[in-house]
């Protein structure tokens, strides 16, 4: 086993060519410019096509073309981009074609700033574009995990004929630690019988679009789309815990803020609390059963974000009334630092004795 030192943009580069992506199609923008440059130098050595487009417009129209051929595509963009990208993942959703989507969140709104954020969390896990559609999103917190995950991506795209988000922040893309690659085992890809690679007159013309003039047809098509994405929920939510057994309050985060509070759960335990956390690791499917397990005992919920609070609506969610739901969070690019979160701990401990 083998460790290399490499920044989070780049693990994420490596992982989809071990993970059999050859095709990448994107645009620069800090904080995620090193995983382009990097497909740049390493798509070549292995037989593969990068290409540096126009706007993140034209790249995410470029990854619809190159997913309608059936291969194994990413692109990747920071929020800004991202949020240009959206009329083109609804086409990718709408036509079910798998894709490998990379958002390496910054401040904003707007064209805000270039330190990390996770204020995308509504754009990423509520559709994004228009139309009645969802994307699996995956949410590393190491760069070990982001080996694992962006091969999960890429398997859950072919699965599921879907466009999956692999989101981190701008701390995530610009960190360096040590990453292995030997856990990732590059499978066949499944038969894509639907792409468009031509007939040689074998079988009827393929026909892929998303466009559906027939009312009763598009309707047809969305309640099949929303039986996909039923079994996505039922199969695919991800989750990790940590001090969480006999915890009495529970932190939720994602992320690099995961880690963060890690220490903060570890001082509230010196302190005598017993905190533990639930980490989401799908922020959609958003992951029901920690919260059917631990709500009927927990005295509160907190959620920690690097954003005003989107994903503690989900929490409420999960929860459904059963124990308290508070937030806390940073945002415009501010880390909360472990001591924040320990405040915040004792502060609804405090409320709640």
């Amino acid at each position: 086993m083998t460790k290399v030192l490499m920044k989070g943009n780049e693990v994420i580069a490596e992982a989809a060519i071990h993970s059999g992506c050859k095709y990448f199609f994107g645009y620069p923008i800090t904080p995620q410019s090193e995983l382009v440059a990097y497909m740049a130098r390493r798509l070549p050595e292995v037989d593969g096509l990068f290409l540096q487009a126009e706007s993140e417009i034209a790249a995410i129209n470029m990854v619809y073309g190159a997913a309608s051929a059936g291969v194994r595509v990413m692109t990747s963009s920071s929020s800004p981009g991202f949020s240009l990208k959206q009329e083109g993942i609804s086409f990718l959703a709408g036509a079910e074609l798998p894709a490998v989507l990379v958002n390496i969140a910054r401040g904003g709104p707007g064209l805000g700033n270039i330190q990390p954020s996770q204020s995308d969390y509504f754009q990423a896990t509520k559709g994004g574009g228009h139309g009645d559609y969802y994307t699996p999103v995956l949410a590393p917190s190491t760069l070990q995990e982001i080996v694992e995950l962006t091969k999960v991506a890429f398997d859950l795209a072919d699965e599921y004929r879907t466009p999956v988000i692999l989101m981190g922040d701008g701390m995530l893309g610009q960190m360096m630690e040590p990453v292995e690659f030997s856990s990732v085992q590059l499978t066949d890809d499944p038969k894509k019988d639907w792409a468009t690679t031509g007939t040689r007159g074998d079988g009827p013309p393929r026909h892929i679009t998303s466009l559906q003039l027939n009312d009763i047809n598009l309707e047809n098509h969305n309640y099949s789309l929303q039986k996909k994405y039923e079994t996505i929920k039922q199969r695919e939510a991800r989750f990790d815990t940590y001090r969480a057994q006999d915890a009495e309050y529970f932190i939720v985060a994602y992320g690099t803020v995961s880690r963060i509070a890690k220490n903060a759960i570890d001082a509230a335990r010196d302190a005598g609390l017993k905190v533990g956390m639930i980490r989401p690791i799908t922020l959609w499917p958003f992951p029901q059963e920690p919260f059917f397990e631990y709500r009927e005992v927990a005295k509160a919920f907190l959620s920690v974000e690097m954003s005003t609070g989107q994903m503690v609506e989900d929490v409420r969610l999960a929860v459904n009334g059963k124990a308290p739901v508070t937030f806390f969070g940073r945002t415009g690019g501010v880390i909360p630092n472990h001591q924040e979160i320990l405040k915040a701990i004792l502060d609804l401990a405090g409320g709640e004795q």
